[in-house]
């Protein structure tokens, strides 16, 4: 038995030229994306106006100018409040001095952290573990528990490192606690709940109020069906790398990547974020950064 072997014709070499080009346009494609964003409108029944949130910047030296363009776009919307829904920081030794560019935000800032805020569940076998350890936790409002989450890779020392960074440089970090504002004369009660990955969440047990009532938690997958006006959260960057499969799964339920989705006492809203955690370029497909503003609905829309 004889065997031949392939003779590579210049067809070959075309269609290899084509696959090299093709890929290269693909990443070019996914890089230009993630440098861009989109502005996305919640209209809300009783909500304040000029509410911005943003999530996951994951500050590193590749991003720092779209954050700061970001943050331009933020500005020239004129907010009452800035909400941003953790993951500040990118890789295990971040330089934390990036995180000064919060400084150039034009109004107050609140936020919580994720859980790269805290080195817990960063890598892809310890986010699995993380997702499967939520099995053993409770996340009944009035039991609320995910103290099982928490395990001794989980940096208090190092959360405690960016909490200060960021309140240096005007964010205000909640951990577990509430903040009352009054935004022109509505009531906007803000609930920051500490990170569910790292086993800190614990957020507090409110008084009923009239006030509009904000949850912000980072894990989706972390949030009670709390009673409540808003749950904002990020954490999974929208899916990051979307297709029209995956978008019909999350807009079915079948997972939760992006959006705005409903519980019996309140709705969540699950942004796409503004950065990426696993590579040192951001990356992108089919899911363009998002800023997300909260206003009351228009006069005469009936929305």
């Amino acid at each position: 038995m004889s065997w031949k072997v392939p003779r590579f014709t210049n067809n070959h070499f075309f269609a290899f030229f084509i696959l090299i080009v093709s890929v290269n346009a693909s990443i070019g494609y996914m890089a230009c994306e993630a440098q861009g964003v989109e502005i996305t409108e919640l209209q809300i029944e009783g909500a304040p106006g000029g509410i911005v949130f943003i999530a996951d910047p994951h500050l590193k030296e590749s991003n720092l100018a779209h954050v700061r363009m970001v943050i331009g776009e933020i500005n020239r919307l004129q907010p009452s409040v800035v909400l941003i829904g953790g993951d500040f920081v990118y890789g295990r030794d971040p330089d934390l001095g990036l995180q000064e560019v919060w400084r150039e935000i034009d109004a107050p800032a609140y936020a919580v952290l994720g859980n790269h805020d805290y080195k817990a569940g960063i890598a892809a076998t310890t986010g699995i573990g993380k997702v499967s350890a939520l099995s053993g936790a409770s996340l009944h409002p009035d039991c609320y528990d995910v103290t099982c989450l928490r395990d001794p890779a989980t940096d208090l020392a190092f959360a405690d490192e960016v909490e200060a960074v960021l309140e240096a440089n005007g964010v205000t970090v909640l951990r577990n606690e509430v903040v009352e504002l009054d935004i022109e004369g509505e009531r906007l009660v803000i609930v920051g709940v500490d990170d569910g990955w790292a086993g800190m969440a614990d957020p507090p047990l409110l008084e009923p109020s009239d006030a509009f009532t904000i949850f912000m938690v980072h894990e989706p997958e972390c949030r009670a069906d709390w009673s409540c006006d808003l749950i904002l959260a990020g954490h999974t960057h929208g899916g990051q790398f979307n297709s029209p499969i995956l978008q019909l799964a999350n807009n079915a339920g079948i997972v939760e990547l992006n959006g705005m989705k409903e519980g019996e006492n309140s709705p969540t809203y699950i942004s796409r974020g503004i950065g990426t955690s696993n590579l040192d370029r951001d990356l992108r497909l089919f899911c363009t950064p998002e800023i997300v503003v909260i206003h009351p609905p228009s006069p005469g829309t009936g929305v």
